[in-house]
């Protein structure tokens, strides 16, 4: 039995391994030239920026991600994993005020504020012992099953209790609860203002559970231990291949791409859904569930600007919320404050001396990045936000002034181009009281869509588990085995 899988980010490759181990002859197709898709980084010039991973959830054994994480090779001994706290310092004139795992030493000194910190320990505590549940489909066969743990759900019930009361709140309005607005900008940080304040829950609580590392090596090598564990089981990735549509045969589907047809039993779509269902078949998807999706998916955006600096930046935190003393504008946004990450301490990020910063600025910009590629000014206004991102830093982080080795940037046309995102987007959006519009694992026997667009809102954690539920799903349908 063959299975084709269309794409090699993090959900295609775990799909990809749990059907290789299943017994599938498996192809993926990616259209890039390496591993990883949206869960990536690259080099310029000797320094290497990580556009990718901040924290992994899994990183420890007593989350059930972690087993996905080793089964599929991501974590090996040659990406140990670094646990930092605190998570984030906010950097506000000259207060450095730290957010740690355990949330003590932030500056409570209203009533209203030790109140709103006692709502949010209790949160927290709630969800000590959550976690995805990660198990088997009722009638699947499966090797090794994973023994089901009524004490294990019994544990979670108290994050279960207060689940509606985070879902009907945005995180912005969790966090105003503070009055003190350093606190507000430093748990600003930690999500989107816009996501619901479940997540921000659900994340404090990996952090405080002593989970959320950081893998050495960052996204690329986690990608490439997973695309070389696929390889090492028989798998095959065909790299510059792109997709082009999906066919229904005789005898199953079929991947048309630039060198023709390729035949298999089954298809596993592991691109953006929303990409796909206008852009792969021979005419756009018109079911319910697509219908909805075009007209209710919110994206997540972002602006990716890196930094290579030719000095060393070991004195400042590792992950920072700066305060800038002047706006920034980008993209049609205003940014009073920033997100930076530093890797001056990462010797393999940079040359001997040197640092590399990057900052992701959230918003929803496509349309001003798209209006400005359509008008020929793209370059020049994207080079016009570095120059802006290196000034209004300069002025807090006068180090850099005229030490900078190296520039990138990407908008969302860039996670558009290289990665097929719908809006150059690198997830969905899940705002307070609204739903999410996912696409069907299963749309036809032998027709699955996997990744983010699947399942509730996330990053890695939610492409692994959508990568091996596909798995299951696939061979559920095709009585085989699962492994």
């Amino acid at each position: 039995m063959k299975v084709i899988i269309i794409g090699a980010g993090i959900s295609g490759l775990t799909a990809g391994v749990y059907s290789r181990r299943s017994g599938w002859e498996t192809l993926i197709l990616e259209k890039c030239i390496g591993p990883g898709g949206l869960s990536t980084s690259w080099k310029r010039k000797g320094y290497t920026f990580e556009g990718g991973i901040h924290w992994l959830i899994g990183s420890i054994e007593s989350n059930p991600l972690y087993r996905i994480w080793k089964e599929t090779g991501a974590l090996q001994e040659n990406n140990p994993v670094f646990f930092k706290d605190p998570i984030y310092t906010l950097v506000d004139g000259e207060d450095r005020i730290p957010l740690y795992r355990d949330l003590h030493g932030l500056p409570v000194k209203s009533l209203r504020d030790k109140l709103a910190l006692g709502i949010l320990k209790f949160h927290v505590w709630c969800f000590r012992y959550f976690h995805q549940p990660i198990g088997d489909l009722p009638g699947l066969k499966v090797r090794h099953r994973r023994p089901f743990s009524v004490m294990e759900y019994v544990r979670m019930f108290p994050a279960v209790v207060v689940t509606p009361f985070l879902m009907l709140r945005s995180s912005r309005t969790y966090i105003r609860r503070f009055s003190n607005p350093q606190i507000r900008r430093l748990l600003e940080a930690v999500v989107d203002p816009g996501i619901n304040a479940l997540s921000l829950i659900y994340i404090l609580s990996t952090f405080a559970n002593g989970d959320s590392g950081y893998p050495a090596g960052g996204s690329i090598r986690m990608a490439k231990n997973m695309a070389d564990k696929f390889n090492s089981l028989g798998g095959e990735i065909r790299y510059n291949t792109a997709a082009l549509g999906v066919e229904r045969t005789k005898d199953g589907w079929a991947v048309r791409t630039a060198g023709g047809l390729l035949a298999a039993d089954a298809v596993i779509i592991s691109v953006d859904a929303r990409t796909a269902i206008d852009k792969l078949f021979e005419s756009p998807l018109q079911d319910r569930w697509a219908r909805r999706m075009r007209r209710g998916l919110e994206t997540t955006q972002c602006m990716f600007i890196a930094l290579g600096v030719k000095t060393s930046l070991a004195s400042w935190p590792r992950s920072m919320q700066i305060v800038l003393r002047q706006p920034l504008q980008a993209g049609g946004i205003t940014y009073e404050t920033i997100i930076v990450n530093n890797y001056s301490r990462d010797a393999e990020y940079a040359p001997e001396g040197c640092s590399v910063l990057t900052c992701l600025l959230h918003g929803p910009s496509y349309g001003y990045w798209k209006r400005a590629k359509e008008e020929g000014t793209y370059a020049q206004l994207k080079q016009a936000v570095v120059e802006s991102f290196i000034d209004a830093l300069s002025e807090v982080m006068p180090e850099i002034s005229g030490n900078i080795a190296v520039t990138d940037m990407a908008t969302p046309l860039t996670y558009e181009r290289y990665c097929d995102t719908f809006e150059g987007s690198y997830m969905s959006n899940w705002p307070a009281r609204k739903g999410l519009f996912h696409a069907p694992v299963r749309y036809k026997r032998g027709l699955y869509f996997t990744g983010q667009r699947t399942l509730y809102s996330g990053g890695l954690p939610i492409a692994a588990e959508a990568g091996r539920l596909t798995a299951q799903t696939l061979c559920k349908d095709f009585d085989m085995i699962f492994e």
